[in-house]
């Protein structure tokens, strides 16, 4: 659509408006669950992604971290979804989403939701962002970095989320009225599958040398085929 100084239109009613409420609060409550609750999270997340070894690129204009600290909270925005796209699971992108639908629609507001995201332009173009990395993300190159990079212990974690994945997209397809999801959007899907042969390869490549490097942290071989 072309730009305009107009305001974007409003909810056709204030239900809507109560429904996405309601959306966001179980969609925060899920997402916290995970990436801040969960004991086991930060240590997975450090072992799942090669957000340590991201360090050493020298692309970004700030330290990774605000502080020197560990945790989630002093993380930067950038790297912290640099790293979950890295391993095709795309984490920040969707998690809690497909809690806040599932919770609308158990409530009997399948319908209302379908309505939103015909008559809404706002909430439809948040359903089709979410669409769009869905297609992105990749569950078996996913489980892939997993079972190479994971430890044993940790690796139900990864099932989880790569389970609460599939479901965001089923309740994502139900809202938008598609089979698959970008259904109404093929160029954009098929876009998006044309990478896949070339893609696939490089992530491949990229969690053996991650395995490999962990073992051998002082190989600068491993290191500079990494960076590249």
């Amino acid at each position: 659509p072309p730009c305009t100084m107009r305001p974007p239109h409003p909810p056709r009613e204030e239900k809507w408006r109560n429904l996405m409420e309601g959306i966001s609060k179980i969609s925060c409550q899920s997402y916290r669950s995970v990436v801040y609750e969960n004991p086991e999270f930060l240590t997975y997340f450090h072992e799942a992604t090669p957000q340590a070894e991201l360090g050493y690129l020298n692309i970004g204009s700030r330290p990774a971290r605000r502080k020197s600290s560990i945790g989630i909270g002093h993380l930067r925005a950038i790297p912290w979804v640099f790293a979950w796209t890295q391993t095709r699971l795309i984490l920040p992108a969707w998690l809690g989403v497909g809690a806040g639908l599932k919770g609308a629609c158990e409530e009997g507001n399948a319908d209302d939701l379908r309505a939103m995201y015909q008559e809404w332009p706002f909430f439809q173009s948040t359903i089709d962002l979410i669409e769009m990395v869905l297609v992105k993300a990749d569950l078996p190159i996913a489980k892939l970095y997993d079972d190479m990079l994971v430890s044993e212990s940790r690796r139900e974690l990864g099932a989880q989320l790569r389970k609460e994945l599939t479901t965001t997209e089923m309740y994502v397809c139900v809202v938008a009225g598609h089979e698959k999801p970008l259904e109404g959007n093929r160029s954009l899907r098929k876009l998006i599958e044309t990478r896949l042969p070339y893609l696939n390869p490089i992530n491949m490549l990229q969690v053996e040398i991650l395995r490999r490097l962990r073992r051998d942290h002082d190989n600068r071989k491993l290191r500079d085929a990494l960076l590249i």
